[in-house]
């Protein structure tokens, strides 16, 4: 029964993909599509709500043996499945806001022409990411990590007539790909140490053993692995593509650039997190990058006008901090960050969906304004993801963000400081954007003033669910102790219930640290926003420090000098230099065969008697290289 249950959890939602790709475009009603695709989700998430349910009561796991995949030698692998209590605390939200998000886009998508295909990878991307979190070896976690970065592009691509979109979609699946390379050699390289790729094999075996090949390759498979992490949740150096998969619908901005795939890198190092353990400089170097990548993304958000460019941005910083976490070992910590942040940001960038819904496709703030009284229900949940976001008591993002705090705090204060400068950007920026979108008089043209409306319920009732989980999910995991997501995880990330608290004082004062960084950043820009009215000027007036956090640094030119640009010339030396010696080579050894061969020709004289003559030659050459040589 549990193996079916399993299977149904799986493959529903590839049934769904199936369904709507093979025979969507025949379906009587576009919105059907949508329902079955809706359907197929949530059935997936019944049945993750049923083995957490079961999970809580017996606190077992369960294991799904499917077949032996692979035996090479002493290697072997299994197509198996666990579903435990960090695989099914993923399966929730994955599943859980999967569903609602599908839901949104049957408003969102409305009257779209490829609605069906539409659905069908929005579909194909949930079974991909269930596979991720539930293989119970890295090999099928690779399954799912490639099909989620297959989706992507898929999806980011999806308005393909936009040749913009095309290379957006392309430049995610390039970046991603420089990462999945590190990733399968830290697998290659595990597999090469322990003759397993099996989670609870590798625990074992590396508890167990003594050889020192294993400590000198160890960091190797680590920082690889880590490698393979800043590609799928896209920090320093390959964040890059993230802000530009938000070319694709808003929609799949929440779900997989948000919510879901970008946080497949803390999943990943949360799930080996025995190993991560061993390798302690590798840990540190995690925490510097992560800290590092949340300043430096927060920087540039303050300085977009593209709605949805500040939310992708916030996505990377917020990762960052996430990996800050993690690096300092505080990775239950991380993990409540990743579960609250899918609540608020999911929120935010529906909400910036149904603002671009309700302008006519118009993203840039400064032709906004004033959509506050007109769209009360998207300014509300907005505006609560938004206080969420920036760690202001008691939404579910302060107790997350505060713990990140507290653990830098704890560990290493640079990096701490690091991290208040990034919180005190994100309150900055984000309200920024509710004050510039939704305060003051409306900015755009009259004819977008006077399509202004709410947006749907199919597109309102998600933002509704998620806004309430923005303000109450933090109650899984209170400071001073009271965390019910540690003692849940506890079997996975030992030691937790066990572990010594900081000092109360302590904890107290970070909490209104944090709280008043956060104010900060609300009050500085309701100065500039709202007292002064500031509204961003011009792409063309943008001067000083804030054309070059506009212009993100020029990273990407910065990229383009270095590695494009080279790339395309070595291409072009080979395709203008080297082809044409190796053709003019092998044509000239044609001529030279061809040149030899001439004099040959001319015994093919079609004279029958000549030939005769040659035989006889022939025939005589034969017998005395026989019997008389």
């Amino acid at each position: 029964m549990e193996t079916i249950l399993v299977l149904i959890l799986l493959l529903s939602p590839f049934i769904g993909f199936l369904i709507n790709l093979l025979v969507g475009k025949k379906i009587t009603g576009r919105c059907l599509t949508g329902i079955i695709a809706t359907s197929a989700v949530l059935i997936s998430f019944v049945i993750s709500c049923i083995f957490f349910i079961r999970i809580l009561s017996t606190g077992e796991a369960v294991h799904v043996n499917l077949f032996q995949w692979l035996a090479l030698g002493e290697f072997t692998t299994d197509m198996s499945f666990t579903l435990d209590q960090l695989s099914l605390l993923w399966l929730l939200f994955v599943t859980g806001i999967g569903a609602l998000i599908h839901i949104y886009s049957i408003g969102y998508m409305k009257g779209d022409e490829n609605i069906d295909r539409y659905f069908s990878y929005l579909n194909l991307f949930i079974f991909f990411m269930s596979v991720l979190v539930t293989g119970s070896n890295l090999l099928v976690m690779f399954i799912g990590w490639e099909g989620v970065g297959l989706c992507s592009y898929l999806l980011i691509g999806f308005w393909n007539k936009d040749h913009k979109n095309n290379d957006a979609a392309k430049k995610a699946f390039v970046m991603n790909r420089i990462g999945d390379l590190g990733f399968l050699v830290g697998i290659f390289t595990l597999g090469y140490l322990f003759k397993t790729v099996d989670y609870e094999t590798l625990k074992l075996a590396v508890s167990s053993t003594s050889n020192p090949e294993v400590s000198s390759l160890l960091g190797v498979a680590t920082f690889a692995l880590f490698i393979g992490a800043t590609g799928k949740s896209a920090q320093i150096p390959l964040y890059t593509w993230l802000p530009d998969a938000m070319a694709g619908p808003t929609p799949v901005s929440a779900l997989i650039h948000a919510a879901t795939m970008v946080t497949a890198g803390v999943f990943m190092i949360t799930r080996l997190n025995f190993i991560f353990d061993l390798t302690p400089n590798i840990k540190i170097f995690i925490a510097i990058v992560g800290a590092i990548t949340a300043l430096f993304a927060a920087s540039i958000a303050v300085a977009q006008t593209d709605i949805k460019k500040v939310l992708a941005y916030s996505t990377v910083s917020q990762l960052g901090l996430m990996f800050l976490a993690l690096g300092l070992g505080a990775y239950h910590i991380a993990v409540f960050h990743v579960i609250t942040h899918a609540f608020f940001k999911a929120c935010l960038f529906l909400g910036s969906g149904s603002v671009i819904h309700a302008m006519g496709g118009e993203q840039d703030m400064r032709r906004m304004g004033g959509l506050k009284g007109v769209m009360l229900i998207t300014y509300s949940t907005f505006a609560v993801a938004t206080v969420s976001i920036s760690g202001i008591p008691p939404l579910a993002g302060f107790f997350s963000k505060d713990e990140i705090m507290l653990t830098a705090f704890e560990h290493n204060k640079f990096l701490w400081a690091i991290a208040a400068l990034a919180s005190l950007l994100t309150a900055f920026y984000m309200f920024r954007v509710l004050y510039l979108t939704f305060f003051k008089e409306f900015r755009g043209t009259e004819e977008q003033e006077h399509h202004l409306h709410e947006s749907p319920k199919t597109m309102t009732m998600p933002l509704i669910v998620l806004a309430i989980l923005a303000i109450f999910g933090g109650l899984i995991s209170l400071p001073f102790g009271l965390s019910w997501l540690n003692g849940f995880i506890e079997p996975i990330l030992p030691g937790l219930t066990l572990a010594e608290h900081p000092p109360i004082g302590e904890q107290a004062m970070t909490m209104v640290i944090s709280t008043l960084i956060a104010f900060a950043g609300l009050g500085w820009a309701y100065f500039k926003y709202i007292k002064k009215s500031e509204v961003p000027v011009e792409d063309d007036k943008i001067t000083g420090f804030i054309k070059v956090l506009y212009n993100k640094y020029y990273i990407d030119e910065i990229y383009n000098a270095l590695f494009v640009k080279p790339t395309y010339a070595l291409a072009s030396f080979f395709d203008n230099v080297v082809e044409k010696v190796l053709k003019n080579f092998f044509k000239g050894g044609g001529q030279l065969i061809e040149a030899a061969s001439a004099p040959a020709k001319k015994l093919q004289n079609g004279s029958l008697g000549f030939y005769m003559f040659f035989f006889v030659l022939g025939f005589c050459a034969l017998i005395i290289c026989l019997f008389l040589v």
